[in-house]
């Protein structure tokens, strides 16, 4: 009798699950004929769409974003991919990227921006700048982080910019004295963060002297974990990685820990009178206090911003100054001609104003090319919620829209001859790009850190300049494959 009703449930819940599973290859299939009229690569399979692809994409050595260039150039400026019932509309026509990243009613699509809520269950960025999905939310935030980012607020920082870059060419000194191999990417990667933990918390640690530091560390496991989790979703399932995601979360905490400690370290002091710096980290807690953001959920979010501004900030300037490098290094023409406008607008002069970084017209192309061939930050998503016509397709509403300034940067419909590094492109009597480049996004939500990090990467850019000579820039080897991380995002 047992036995007998044990088979009964056995077959109901085999047919559920059957039935369960014919009605989702149904709504697939749903999906496949609403969205099919796009143009788009082959499927690898009707249920996991293109997934294998990018399986295929990541362990392999090329960027996944020169596949997404690729497949620009074969199916046109917009093109379909898809994932299981998950679709995404690749777009590379600039009048929609101007109408939907310019306009704050197309949100940022939830299912990317959440995943980063959590680092493989540990909170990692929450709703921070970068993944508040909700617009009320993040424009409360991006009000209290405005006046710390502001021109006015960062000229007094030029100081702090300054002592770093000295720092930074110090220990190239050193290490030229005893003819030692450099690794640019980590040297850069090292000062960058110094000038984050300097100008942004009052907090000094010196990474070059540092040969193991526990925070960069942390650093680079939860950039790693952030690629391995938007790669592959089901990376924490196999035991096999267990021991690295554990590495990736107790990074992340390492993180909230550290961000906690000197919070609340600035807090009591400002409570108890004390002299504080004059740096982001006061003018942020003063403009909260205005405010009046004080509660245990604005806190966790302060968090979330201070894990952000690592993750988003230090990085990213570091491999734009070391694609800068290694391309002065490949163009001795074009490093002698941003020497000479060093040479012309500094002269003897040692320190860099803040007047002087409106004076540097060809470096600014310079890095502005740098940015158009490697944007650090390449791409982002938007969450269609209407029907819309983009380049003559209708596109039903209920999608992901993904924008890549990788791909549209470097197509030949935009750009001239789109893989040659040419700064004259950016000449103020150019043609300006016409919603075809955007290195920090477009919008409300362009990047809050934009002028802090042109002024951290003009100012080490004034010392290379003036202290390295083509030859030694050419010794510089292996550049590119230590700076190409964020572009397989």
């Amino acid at each position: 009798m047992i036995s007998e009703w044990v088979l009964y449930v056995m077959f109901y819940l085999l047919s559920a699950v059957f039935s369960a599973f014919l009605a989702y290859c149904l709504y697939v299939h749903h999906i496949h004929q609403k969205y099919d009229h796009i143009p788009g690569p082959p499927r690898d399979s009707f249920l996991l769409g293109h997934t294998p692809t990018f399986s295929r994409a990541a362990k392999s050595d090329n960027l996944i974003q020169d596949l997404f260039l690729e497949w620009a150039d074969k199916y046109g400026p917009v093109y379909r991919l898809n994932s299981f019932h998950y679709i995404v509309i690749e777009v590379h026509c600039p009048e929609a990227t101007k109408t939907m990243l310019m306009s704050p009613k197309y949100l940022k699509d939830p299912f990317v921006y959440k995943r980063l809520f959590n680092l493989f269950g540990k909170r990692f960025l929450g709703t921070g700048l970068v993944t508040a999905a909700d617009h009320d939310v993040w424009y409360r935030q991006r009000r209290i982080m405005d006046p710390a980012f502001s021109s006015t607020y960062l000229r007094s920082l030029m100081g702090t910019f300054n002592e770093m870059s000295e720092r930074l060419m110090d220990h190239l000194e050193e290490i030229a004295d005893t003819k030692t191999p450099a690794v640019m990417h980590d040297l850069v990667n090292c000062v960058t963060l110094d000038v984050i933990c300097k100008v942004a918390f009052g907090v000094d640690l010196n990474f070059l002297k540092q040969t193991d530091s526990p925070f960069q560390n942390a650093v680079e496991l939860c950039l790693r974990g952030m690629v391995l989790d938007l790669r592959d979703p089901f990376f924490a399932l196999f035991p096999k990685n267990w021991k690295t995601v554990q590495q990736i979360k107790d990074a992340a905490e390492l993180l909230r820990k550290t961000g906690e400690k000197w919070i609340q370290k600035r807090k009591t002091a400002i409570e108890n009178g004390e002299d504080v710096p004059k740096d982001i980290l006061t003018q942020i807690l003063k403009t909260a206090e205005e405010e009046k953001v004080n509660s245990a959920k604005d806190h966790e979010q302060m968090l979330d911003n201070f894990v952000t501004f690592f993750i988003a900030g230090q990085e990213t300037t570091a491999n734009q100054l070391s694609f800068a490098i290694m391309e002065l290094g490949r163009h001795p023409e074009i490093y002698k001609r941003a020497k000479a406008e060093v040479d012309e607008i500094l002269g003897t002069k040692r320190d860099i104003s803040y007047e002087d970084l409106g004076k540097f017209t060809y470096l600014s192309q310079v890095l502005k090319e740098t940015l158009r061939l490697y944007p650090t930050a390449p791409g982002t998503n938007r969450w269609l919620h209407e029907d819309m016509v983009i380049n003559g397709l209708k596109i039903p509403g209920g999608c992901s829209v993904a924008f890549s300034s990788y791909v549209s940067q470097r197509m030949d419909m935009y750009f001239k001859d789109p893989l040659k590094f040419d700064p004259e492109r950016f000449d103020v009597n150019a043609p300006k790009p016409y919603y075809c480049y955007y290195p920090f996004a477009l919008g409300p939500r362009t990047c809050l850190g934009q002028v802090f990090s042109q002024v951290m990467k003009h100012t080490p850019h004034k010392h290379n300049c003036t202290s390295l000579s083509p030859s030694e820039f050419l010794d510089i080897q292996n550049m590119q494959a230590n700076v190409c991380i964020l572009l397989d995002v």
